[in-house]
């Protein structure tokens, strides 16, 4: 008896005991359910956070001077950058490249003085998709041009210096050559994103602008924010980019310019790992009693079945066939206890802003208060391999005890 044979009487023994079985399927489900889900919320939460990072920072690749990182200072520029950024753009994954000015800055008052991030952004390459700040406009209006005499503040910032909309602020800066040159600009907007750490100490200048007072050439910058077609794309990009380079600049993927983000989603993702692996064990287990405690009871009938001519390798498959039924079934039954869920948790989320207010802040970024499920493709794939591997080993002792039956001593079981 071989092939289909043994699959079709291996799905009529797993239903002999249905109550048993059925068990043993809502646990499969139940898993499935635990895994997929948790796995979205990390997978859409951990984008949501890398996202809004690329936003307010670098992009998913920064390009930069090699000694940046180390020294953050406005002297550590890129000179004769359109060759760079020409380069960047003929990437195939790359979909936005945006000049940025980023250091350090004093801000001056009648009332006082504060330390801030100064970025110098164009208004004419940035929009919401490359610059998160866009959306947290609260007054006021963005830059027009790139020599705009206005300045962008944080509201925490424009409250500590005691300024609104059309006040002088004097903003402080070391220039490129290390003197020390000041600027005046009107505040011509505030913006209110809900992070303490940047409300209170970011502030927007048009890049331009900045660059005279800097004294920048044209095209000198300490930034190429680089923003790819979906953040896992970004090790390839900044790879490919690494080997057409020259030598004058750095390329970093949003992790290496991040590495606190970075701590906190390996972290958190390990952590998840950690209960899938909980869950996945758990089901092997509910696996390993129902296949064990089904050949136990039915060791006469395995007796008389050798007894007939049904050898060890089919009495061991035969066993391995129903966990296989007992597998697909459960994750069958898996995907249809999710679906809904998943679905109202993809497209309307759970809002925790009554819990959270606004959002809260990870390494200081800013998240979206209500919370979103979307897996990502190879992590499905992942959970019901886990699943239907965990499932078939739990299968390999129950099926080995099967087929090591003696028909004399076990068909004189009553």
């Amino acid at each position: 008896m071989q092939g289909p044979r043994l699959s079709t009487l291996a799905w009529r023994n797993i239903w002999r005991n249905r109550r048993r079985t059925l068990i043993t399927l809502f646990s499969i489900a139940f898993g499935v359910f635990l895994a997929v889900l948790f796995t979205g919320l990390g997978d859409s939460t951990y984008g949501q956070m890398i996202d809004h990072s690329a936003r307010l920072s670098g992009g998913h690749v920064v390009v930069q001077h090699p000694e940046y990182a180390e020294t953050p200072s406005l002297k550590r520029s890129l000179q004769q950058t359109d060759a760079l950024r020409a380069l960047v753009e003929g990437d195939p994954d790359v979909t936005h490249v945006v000049p940025r000015v980023s250091g350090a800055a004093m801000l001056s008052t009648s009332t006082g003085s504060v330390g801030a991030m100064l970025l110098g952004i164009d208004p004419k390459a940035e929009d919401s998709e490359t610059l998160g700040i866009i959306d947290a406009l609260a007054e006021g209006e963005f830059f027009t041009n790139a020599d705009d005499k206005g300045i962008i503040l944080g509201s925490t910032l424009a409250e500590n210096l005691g300024v609104d909309l059309g006040k002088k602020v004097i903003f402080t800066v070391t220039d490129k050559r290390g003197d020390i040159s000041s600027g005046l600009a009107r505040v011509s907007g505030i913006v209110d994103t809900g992070s303490p750490s940047i409300d209170g100490g970011i502030c927007l200048l048009p890049i331009d602008s900045l660059r005279g007072i800097l004294a920048y050439e044209a095209d000198e910058l300490t930034q190429l924010a680089v923003f790819v077609d979906g953040h896992r794309n970004s090790t390839a990009v900044a790879q490919r980019l690494r080997d057409d380079r020259p030598e004058n600049a750095a390329i970093l993927t949003w992790d290496e310019a991040q590495p606190e983000l970075a701590a906190y989603i390996n972290m958190e993702t390990s952590s998840t790992m950690l209960l899938e692996l909980i869950i996945t064990v758990l089901i092997a287990a509910g696996i390993f009693n129902t296949l064990f405690v089904s050949v136990m009871e039915r060791m006469r009938e395995f007796g008389i079945m050798a007894a007939i001519g049904f050898s060890s390798a089919q009495l061991f498959a035969l066993v391995l066939w129903e966990s296989l039924w007992l597998s697909l079934c459960g994750l069958i039954a898996g995907g249809l206890v999710t679906a809904y869920p998943y679905y109202y948790l993809n497209t309307t989320g759970l809002d925790l802003s009554t819990m959270v207010g606004e959002g809260a802040e990870i390494a200081g970024v800013t998240m979206d208060p209500i919370l979103y499920v979307e897996i990502y493709g190879p992590n499905v794939l992942f959970i019901a391999l886990a699943i239907f591997i965990a499932t078939m080993s739990a299968g390999l002792y129950p099926a080995w005890r099967a087929g090591r039956i003696a028909p004399v001593d076990t068909i004189r079981i009553v």
